[in-house]
């Protein structure tokens, strides 16, 4: 007599992946461990596309895990993971309540939920993917002196990176497009320098590309994204 064995995949076998299918050819997914950075224009799809996928099961792709979304950017956006949730046959309202999100209006609230509160909630909300939007924003703010936010960025992205490590989890922190400037661009390469995993959406030729560009093991390089016509939920569902 035979038995049906499932197997679950070991800790160094976990991928979350993207699901599209050019993009999966070049970048098969996060890992866990990972503090990676995606920039550029529509990476919040991105981010509902994760909060979705993070909770299916392993076998396609997903990590079976509730979600911390630290919103440093407003960017949080409920109808469109109900809609990727419905494309991946998932009750959205249930969906929806395995998500946690934190809101920082202040650098120094998003300093704190990081530094004071995020170990505890990891452990708290059992998650395996913790996503931070618009992380250094609100470091930008003028009513922060620039040596002050400097530092303190500093710190808070070493944090970020050895605490991914330590925990086994993913951590994807977002930052995306905004006006030049010499202390804007200081926040983007720290981040950038302490990330593990780069990714961008940049456009080539008036295409928009998804560009690997750091990653520990992967070979580096682009694809193609579909037009602008095309939705990234369109993409997904097909």
């Amino acid at each position: 007599m035979y038995h049906k064995l499932v197997l679950e995949p070991t800790f160094s076998q976990l991928q979350l992946s993207l699901n599209i299918e050019n993009v999966d050819n070049l970048f098969s997914g996060f890992m866990l461990g990972d503090f990676a950075v995606l920039r550029g224009f529509s990476v919040n799809s991105l981010l509902s596309s994760l909060c979705v996928r993070a909770q299916l099961p392993y076998q396609l792709g997903g990590l079976e895990t509730n979600v911390l979304f630290i919103d440093g950017g407003n960017s949080f956006r409920l109808y469109e993971i109900s809609l990727v949730a419905q494309a991946c046959e998932l009750d959205p309202k249930e969906v929806l309540e395995r998500i946690y999100v934190s809101r920082a209006f202040t650098a120094y609230q998003l300093t704190s939920l990081v530094l004071e509160q995020l170990q505890n909630a990891i452990e708290k909300f059992d998650s395996k993917l913790i996503i931070l939007s618009n992380l250094a924003q609100l470091y930008l703010d003028k009513d922060i002196p620039k040596k002050e936010a400097e530092d303190v960025f500093l710190q808070l992205t070493k944090y970020l990176a050895d605490f991914a490590n330590k925990n086994h989890v993913i951590l994807v922190a977002t930052h995306p497009p905004r006006s030049w400037s010499k202390n804007s661009r200081f926040f983007e390469e720290v981040l950038c320098s302490r990330a593990y995993v780069v990714a961008t959406i940049r456009k080539f030729r008036n295409r928009p590309h998804f560009v690997l560009e750091k990653h520990p093991s992967f070979k580096l390089g682009k694809v193609e994204l579909p037009s602008e016509e095309v939705t990234l939920l369109d993409f997904l569902e097909g």
